[in-house]
């Protein structure tokens, strides 16, 4: 048996840091916590991002809580995908009870109940603060992606995006983006056709129902305005909290491949919206995938390796990713490889398959002297969890098993008077309550027709017309009518340098117009 004070005071001097850290627990060794050898995690590396992994009913939601409340209170905003719908107690203080109290006594720590400020966010009709986007703003790639097209049809989805794009033509919603398709394939066909060559109509029409089957999937309430600033993200309350924003993600799981489009959205926006950070003390913003498995399993490869692009280079952004699951094969292997901390729950082994996977977990984790991982990974009890972190310096700390620390604000959720409460008291609620419908592609592309068939009828109704009409421009030209000012001041884009960023998205001052 390994001793037990050369082990406490390696693992006081790993787990002890010069700049600021989050307490989450105590050592322990053979099945006994250690409450003086407190394990702590430095907010310098938060930017290397983590993963929580652990099966069901083990704790890993609860570390996930834990971890959140900690980095609010050191003034570090966090991001929370909420998918079972068990995470909005965070704005509650908790309640004590008898297990509560036992795991403070073994911790010799006090319980302090206290809540968090909470914004809630939404996707679709559930309460809180809806997230927008604009069809522009996801740009070509992404969109192609949501509707899981191949290259040819991808390629005349860039084209739509690359027109509307130099033409300052505004795609808002959905039924922007029909109307153009259809005007392409009829009024502009040929004006299209001589600048691009020609588009395969049985492509557009695969498009076509691609989109509708979007729109099925309730998409119809993500695409518009206005669109959400990711900088509503960053803020702290009047004490000094990290703001924690949760997205209600409780309707969308049987939609992943919506939701990984959604979340590669929201990474590739906060990338290319937030300036270069390089090291920081501490984070600028935290973000936790719960249920990480939906992220990446009716992801394509293609798709997988923009996620790892992202979560490469987001990190110069001060920005942190965390993918809680339940086994760490559940994140691509890539990925994997880029998480600086992990934080592993128990693993059961019911099955041959699942010692297989208990194997290659422990594979995960640094070869440790004090555990043998792959038998730790199975008799961890509930809140228990091994331990592998990088110092202020980049180094991995030895591997430890941690009996973690309660969270303090209540682990249940909200009832719905108080989720009610909390979203009638959010200022962000108001600021992106209205839903914008302004005049975009599909009804500028509708007056347009009306217009040249009214022409039409006109022409055929009237003599002596021929002369002064071929003195005209044609009047059916689509340079022309994108250069009508009209169209021109409706464009989100008017009046600023356009261009197109990570994964295709809108770049440049002025690339976000908010109503």
């Amino acid at each position: 048996m390994v001793g037990k004070t050369e082990f406490s005071k390696e693992m006081q001097a790993a787990y002890s840091f010069k700049g600021k850290s989050l307490e989450i627990g105590a050592a322990s060794l053979n099945g006994e916590c250690l409450p003086e050898v407190i394990i702590k995690l430095p907010l310098k590396s938060f930017n290397r991002h983590g993963l929580i992994a652990g099966a069901t009913g083990t704790g890993k939601t609860k570390s996930l809580q834990l971890i959140t409340e900690k980095l609010s209170e050191s003034g570090v905003p966090v991001l929370l995908m909420d998918i079972k719908g068990d995470l909005s107690g965070i704005a509650k203080p908790g309640a004590v009870n008898d297990k509560l109290k036992e795991r403070c006594a073994l911790l010799n720590i006090d319980f302090k109940p206290k809540g968090f400020p909470v914004e809630l966010l939404s996707l679709s009709d559930q309460k809180g603060l809806r997230l927008r986007s604009t069809v522009s703003e996801f740009g070509p790639v992404l969109f192609s992606k949501s509707l899981n097209l191949n290259e040819t049809q991808s390629s005349i989805v860039s084209l739509i995006f690359k027109y509307c794009d130099d033409h300052d033509l505004a795609l808002l919603d959905l039924k922007d983006f029909k109307a153009v398709l259809k005007f392409i394939t009829e009024d502009g066909k040929a004006e299209i056709e001589s600048e691009y060559g020609k588009i395969a109509g049985s492509s557009v029409g695969t498009i076509l129902r691609k989109v509708i089957e979007l729109e099925a999937q309730g998409a119809e309430k993500f695409f518009g305005e206005m669109s959400f600033d990711t900088a509503d993200l960053t803020r702290k309350d009047k004490d000094g909290n990290g703001v924690v924003s949760i997205i209600r993600l409780t309707d969308i799981q049987d939609r992943p491949n919506l939701f990984s489009c959604f979340m590669l959205s929201l990474l590739a926006e906060i990338y290319n919206k937030f300036p270069e950070a390089g090291d920081l003390d501490e984070p600028k913003l935290v973000l936790f995938i719960d249920e990480a498995h939906l992220l990446f399993e009716e992801a394509s490869n293609e798709l997988i390796k923009q996620i790892e692009t992202i979560v490469k280079l987001i990190r110069s952004k001060g920005v942190g990713i965390f993918f809680c699951t339940q086994n760490p094969q559940d994140v691509p292997a890539d990925i994997l490889s880029q998480l600086g901390l992990k934080v592993q729950h128990a693993l059961r082994a019911f099955t041959a398959k699942d010692r297989k996977a208990i194997e290659k977990a422990a594979e995960n984790y640094p070869i440790s002297k004090y555990y043998k991982v792959d038998e730790v990974l199975t008799s961890l009890g509930i809140g228990e969890a091994l331990i592998s972190a990088l110092n202020e310096n980049g180094i991995p700390t030895p591997l430890v098993a941690c009996t973690m620390q309660p969270p303090t604000s209540r682990m249940d959720v909200l009832t719905e008077v108080e989720i009610d409460e909390l979203v009638n008291e959010s200022v962000l609620v108001k600021k992106y309550g209205e839903v914008i419908d302004r005049e975009s592609a599909y009804e500028i592309l509708n007056s347009k027709v009306k217009r040249a068939q009214q022409e039409d009828d006109e022409q055929s109704n009237s003599k002596g017309t021929t002369k002064n009409k071929k003195d005209k421009e044609p009047e059916n030209s689509l340079e022309n009518f994108f250069k009508n000012p009209i169209v021109r001041q409706v464009a989100r884009t008017a009046a600023s340098t356009l261009t197109r960023g990570l994964l295709g998205m809108l770049m440049g001052k002025g690339s976000r117009r908010r109503g």
